[in-house]
């Protein structure tokens, strides 16, 4: 396992993270800027802040600074309630390819989708079967652009509360078993991020590590899971604030190969986004050496 605790030459910086400062949303210039002050060595920036500022711009600004991009967020939402909606969510994610290329990421982050409508707050309908199939072919659909493109594909199982609105894909064990149906050969084309929040509590999770291996395992996210939770999406914690045994988990990873950074991604409405952005990075380092 990898000594963090003199340097953070493996950090990287979800840029959501810091995407408020005391309460204010940041342009993705001033982030990019901030973490290259500080010699963040990577980041993993959103595609509506990529929006916000210009893809152009963004790209430049990333090879001036010889930043490295630990993923792309995000991909995904493949579910929809007619033929329309199914072409719209595969259109989009063509585009999320091909601006994830662009900048030169190690993957397209991927957040599948669940009932449509849920995240506004009216399910379309109750058949998350239905979803899952929908999911099962836009993966399926999806892969052969991101294939020629050359940018792995990387699924991102989220914890069960999210099932019904963010994703249906819930376990590793799902996202994997997603991975044997459409690279068997482990090829490198379509792999997975584990994200600690989402998956810490599950039973299985270091066996199925150990199944994915190098050649899946293509992005690390940590946070922590605080108790009591005050929002189950924006009341991330810290890394070493909360419960998961973040060491551990990172120990499984690295004993398959896993070689990439740690990508530090926080919600944090009442907390981390209230606080001074270089205080919030540098509490990021800190942690990073100390609870990673």
């Amino acid at each position: 396992m990898r000594d963090f605790s003199q340097d953070h030459r493996w950090l990287s910086i979800n840029t959501a993270t810091v995407r408020k400062s005391l309460g204010q949303e940041q342009p993705l210039t001033g982030i990019i800027e901030a973490c290259a002050r500080l010699q963040i060595p990577a980041i993993s920036p959103w595609r509506d802040q990529v929006a916000a500022s210009g893809l152009p711009t963004i790209r430049q600004q990333v090879k001036t600074h010889g930043l490295k991009l630990s993923g792309y967020c995000r991909g995904g939402m493949f579910t929809a309630t007619d033929g329309a909606g199914l072409s719209a969510a595969h259109d989009d994610n063509r585009r999320a390819v091909d601006e994830a290329c662009e900048l030169g990421a190690a993957c397209l982050v991927l957040v599948v989708g669940a009932l449509p409508g849920a995240l506004a707050g009216k399910a379309a309908h109750k058949d998350i079967a239905l979803s899952r199939q929908q999911v099962h072919d836009g993966i399926g659909e999806l892969l052969g652009h991101a294939r020629a493109s050359g940018m792995p594909l990387a699924i991102e199982p989220l914890h069960p509360m999210y099932a019904a609105d963010r994703a249906c894909v819930n376990t590793l064990e799902h996202a994997l078993d997603l991975c044997d149906t459409f690279d068997p050969e482990q090829t490198g084309a379509l792999g997975v991020a584990v994200d600690v929040y989402h998956v810490w509590w599950d039973p299985k999770l270091q066996a199925q590590i150990a199944r994915a291996g190098a050649k899946r395992l293509l992005a690390f996210h940590v946070c922590d899971w605080l108790t009591p939770t005050t929002d189950l999406l924006n009341d991330r914690g810290m890394m070493g604030d909360g419960v998961i045994d973040i060491p551990r988990i990172r120990g499984w990873v690295e004993d398959q190969g896993f070689t990439g950074f740690s990508e530090v991604e926080i919600f944090s409405t009442a907390n981390w986004w209230q606080r001074e952005r270089d205080e919030v990075l540098n509490t990021c380092i800190e942690r990073h050496r100390s609870a990673v």
